[in-house]
Parts: structure tokens; C-alpha cells; sequence
């Protein structure tokens, strides 16, 4: 494996990029988190604070900064899909060059938006399973007892030195059946437990028969694009989360904050009318969801 520290940047230091970056600086490599003014001073001063079951509880030292101002190996695109066009701006095409850029955003849409403004990097689709939250600026606590990194790109030198540092990190061969394996669950669990206020457990039972038919569209969906998902394997797995699990969206929307129902929901109505699939009962909910974060509504 090479050794050779890495110059990392981590365009959104929240949970999920906090997290990364604290795990990639303890294991030595340089670590530039890209944020606003209040954030990276704050990054700058104290540096990474995490508290984990799993990798304990520590403080890893890293640099910040409000821009991307020079070469880096690699930027993990961290943030939310509903500030990631604000975000970019804080990577300029000429200083990232040909680096390799890892969006763990959900949805599907941020792939080509991100290869046609950098297209001398290598964009390497990616999806994480991990559940870590920034308490305040640069204070992340990791609950789960995982961070598990999907890849789909031949990473296979990079994904070593993300082990290394304590990642779990499994490199896919196809890009597609990768991302709607995962949004094939996300969707119908974010437009559910966040339309009827409700957490998995009272989904699955009080509104099972809307969980079915969300399940059959968006599978199909997915099969129309190419990926081998059904409903059945699917199924199986919302029926096996937690009955208390609660969606990211659906705390969002209890905070207040903006909803990522378009990069998740509309994900999937603008592959339905790409393949030619109707999805009657998921647009409904990708519509009664938006409505939420109306005023007045």
C-alpha cells in the first residue's frame, strides 16, 4: 500500500465530512476543510472533535479555509444537496485539476452537474452508510457503529489508505445498480416518514399498502435505468430497520430546515418520465412533501 500522506479537502465539514476528515487527519494525511468564515476559524482554532463508541472519542488537527486555493488528491463533496450549488463555489475548477471528487449526496443528479464543471477530475460516484452529526462547528458525534463507503470507480490504491484510517470502503463496478440500490430505499423511507410525520415502524404497519406501491414504482423505475433492484429485496430491508428509525429528511422537516425532496424524490419522477414510467402515487408524495416546507401550508 502507499503510504504517502494525502492532501485531502472536505467541502462540507458537517457529520458525514467532519467525520471523514477527523479519521483521515488522525491517520496523517493533510486535511482541508472547505467552509464559511464562522466554521473554518472555528476548524482552524479547535480542529475536529469527535465522539464515537466506535473510534473513540478525539480531536484531530486540520486546516481550513473558506476556498479551495491549491492542488489537493482528493475532495469528498460533503454538504446537502439543497446548498451544493452555493458549496461549489467554493472549488474552483483550475485549483482542483485533475483530483478525484467523491459526492456523498443523495439522489442521482449531482454526477453530471459535477463532471461538467470539473471535467479534468476524475468524479467517482459514491454513497455512505453512517449516522454522525455536527453539534456544533467542528463537533461531530458518530452513533452508528459503521461508516461504510461505496465507491464506484477503480480507487483501489485510495481505497486502501481509507481502510487504513478506519473506513469501511467497498469498491463497485456499476455506477448505476450502486445509487439505486441506495435510493431505492431512501426514497419511499424519506416521502413516507417525513409526509405522515411517522417513523418506520408505524410505515410499515398503519400504511404498508402506499409503502408497497411506492416500493413497486420506484423498483421499476430502477429496473428501466438498469439496475437489477426489485421490491422484494427492498422490502426486506425497510423491514428490518429499526421500528424508531426516523429519515433525515423527516428531521429536517421537524427542524425546519430546507428538504432535499427534489434531489431524492424528484430523482426519481425525472428517471420515471426518462424510462417512461409513470409513478402516480410517488409523485403525490414528492408534491404533499414540497407543500410542507411552503409558508402558510
Amino acid at each position: 500500500m502507499n503510504t504517502t500522506p494525502l492532501t485531502v479537502a472536505v467541502l462540507g465539514p458537517g457529520g458525514v465530512g467532519g467525520l471523514i476528515g477527523a479519521l483521515l487527519a488522525r491517520d496523517g494525511h493533510r486535511v482541508i476543510c472547505l467552509a464559511g468564515e464562522a466554521t473554518a476559524a472555528a476548524l482552524s482554532q479547535g480542529g475536529l472533535r469527535v465522539e464515537s463508541a466506535q473510534y473513540g472519542d478525539f480531536t484531530a488537527a486540520v486546516e481550513a479555509d473558506t476556498r479551495l486555493r491549491e492542488a489537493v488528491d482528493a475532495v469528498f463533496v460533503t454538504v446537502k444537496q439543497t446548498s451544493l450549488d452555493e458549496a461549489l463555489d467554493r472549488v474552483p475548477a483550475p485549483a482542483l485539476g485533475n483530483a478525484v471528487v467523491i459526492p456523498l449526496l443523495n439522489g442521482l443528479d449531482h454526477l453530471r452537474l459535477l463532471r461538467e464543471r470539473y471535467p479534468a477530475a476524475e468524479v467517482a460516484a459514491g454513497t455512505i452508510r453512517v449516522e454522525a452529526t455536527r453539534t456544533a462547528p467542528g463537533r461531530i458525534n458518530h452513533t452508528s457503529p459503521f461508516a461504510n463507503l461505496e465507491l464506484a470507480a477503480p480507487l483501489g490504491e485510495f481505497a486502501e489508505q481509507l481502510r487504513h484510517a478506519g473506513l469501511g470502503v467497498t469498491l463497485r463496478s456499476d455506477e448505476t445498480t450502486m445509487l439505486w440500490d441506495k435510493l431505492a430505499f431512501l426514497a419511499p423511507l424519506a416521502l413516507l416518514t417525513t409526509r405522515h410525520r411517522a417513523d418506520v415502524g408505524t410505515i410499515r404497519s398503519d400504511r404498508r399498502p402506499e409503502l408497497l406501491t411506492v416500493l413497486d414504482e420506484i423498483t421499476a423505475v430502477a429496473q428501466a435505468a438498469g439496475a437489477p433492484v426489485t421490491t422484494e429485496t427492498v422490502l426486506s430491508f425497510f423491514d428490518r430497520v429499526p421500528d424508531t428509525m426516523k429519515s433525515s429528511m423527516q428531521r429536517d422537516a421537524e427542524a425546519g430546515r430546507p428538504l432535499e425532496v427534489d434531489a431524492i424524490g424528484g430523482a426519481v419522477l425525472r428517471a420515471g418520465v426518462a424510462h417512461h414510467v409513470e409513478t402516480p402515487v410517488t409523485a403525490r408524495l414528492v408534491a404533499e412533501v414540497a407543500r410542507l416546507t411552503t409558508p402558510g401550508v
